[in-house]
């Protein structure tokens, strides 16, 4: 199961576009875009909804970076 999560390699303002382009895999800036014309018509809801999901999703961890076993490599 595919959990959503926002994006730290591809964020602008919070990552939540990046993380939900990665979720649906399609481009961010396509997400960026609609999110963009939706707030110029929605008197702001768009911008209240966009904040309001950026508290509940969580930050993704990197997948590049190995957990933390105790001791350093160096």
């Amino acid at each position: 199961m595919r959990k959503l999560f926002r994006s730290k390699t591809d964020s602008k303002i919070t990552g939540l576009c990046g993380g939900i382009a990665e979720y649906f895999n399609i481009d961010a800036t396509i997400i960026r875009l609609i999110v963009a014309i939706s707030a110029l018509f929605s008197f702001g809801t768009t911008v209240l909804v966009y904040f309001i999901a950026t508290l509940f999703i969580p930050k993704a961890a990197y997948p590049e970076q190995p957990p933390y076993m105790g001791h350093h490599p160096y």
